[in-house]
């Protein structure tokens, strides 16, 4: 029997590391499809396997990583001939997101994202820090290795680490909201309504802002706003997702407001935009939801007591609390 259940145990982990293995290298494969030169290095304006990894190792635990450095492995492979810079391109991409899992758990991060103090640990600490160890050692490899000259470290590892951080602030809130997904129920005509029209909205206005050579990305924050405060996590993170799709395949392809624009300004616009947008929604949907989540403990804490006091004053049923308002 125990042998058994010890059987069962590891082939279900094996069955999570290879899922998760494919997972990032489709998800990497698919990023890829829109990689850039930068500073002699192949990059990614938008990494999505970060924010798989991560995603994963929060929900399944730190004994899937030999999946995360599978699925890089898998994706170095597809480019090409293998270098000995490639070894410390898998170890960096494998330990970044366990840094970045780690330090999350240290902050008492929950996976609701129901605190603002849960959406600032995911952006300072899963995405901005974490992903320092990837961009280090990725572009500190092809520095060694000879393939990236050490005058062009910094810019390599500037794009580098850019689209790593993108990929876990855009991706990952996308996945932890989409595990408590369920289907809506007894929700009012009016509510369906302004869902279909914040779609409406958010598709004409990102298609426009992208492709127009005017400067109208901002356009889309008014947008990104009604999504938090509406629908929350929920609404924002695939509007994010959505909207900086499409910026970078704008971006790569010199398209809309990116044209015209040298390799360096078309980065760091593309990534200033997409920054902006996930920790707008990203914050703005968690502080919504704890002022939410307070405001029904404070209702909930009102009910209780007003039990308390009906039970001590049993014969005084007249009287209500709290107090009919006047008027």
């Amino acid at each position: 029997m125990v042998r058994n259940e010890e059987a069962r145990r590891l082939a279900g982990t094996a069955l999570r590391i290879l899922a998760v293995a494919a997972a990032y290298y489709v998800t990497g494969y698919l990023g890829l499809l829109e990689r850039v030169v930068v500073a002699g290095a192949v990059v990614t304006p938008l990494w999505p396997p970060t924010g798989i990894a991560l995603t994963a190792l929060l929900l399944m635990g730190l004994r899937i990583w030999p999946g995360i450095a599978l699925g890089t492995l898998l994706v170095v492979a597809s480019l090409g001939r293998m270098t000995p810079a490639d070894a410390g391109i898998i170890a960096g991409n494998t330990l970044a997101p366990v840094c970045a899992c780690l330090m999350l758990r240290r902050s008492g991060f929950r996976l609701d994202l129901a605190r603002l103090r849960d959406g600032v640990a995911l952006v300072f600490l899963g995405a901005l820090t974490g992903m320092l160890v990837s961009a280090t050692m990725g572009a500190g490899s092809l520095v060694g290795s000879g393939l990236l000259p050490p005058s062009r470290f910094w810019g390599a590892w500037a794009a580098w680490w850019a689209g790593d951080a993108m990929g876990v602030l855009v991706v990952t809130p996308l996945l932890l909201v989409a595990r408590r997904a369920r289907w809506p129920r007894d929700v009012p005509g009016s509510r369906w309504a302004e869902a279909a029209a914040l779609v409406t909205v958010a598709a004409a206005v990102t298609t426009l802002v992208t492709s127009t050579r005017m400067s109208l990305l901002f356009l889309v924050f008014p947008v990104l706003i009604w999504a938090a405060l509406r629908f929350r996590l929920a609404g924002a993170a695939p509007c994010v997702l959505f909207m900086s799709v499409l910026a970078v395949v704008a971006a790569t392809h010199r398209a809309g407001p990116f044209a015209h624009h040298g390799l360096f300004a078309v980065m760091v616009n593309l990534q200033a935009f997409n920054g902006s947008a996930a920790l707008t929604a990203l914050l703005l949907a968690a502080l919504t939801t704890e002022q939410q989540n307070t405001l029904r403990r404070i209702h909930q804490a009102c009910d209780e007591l007003t039990e308390v006091v009906a039970r001590l004053t049993p014969g005084d049923s007249a009287r209500r609390w709290p107090p009919d308002r006047p008027g």
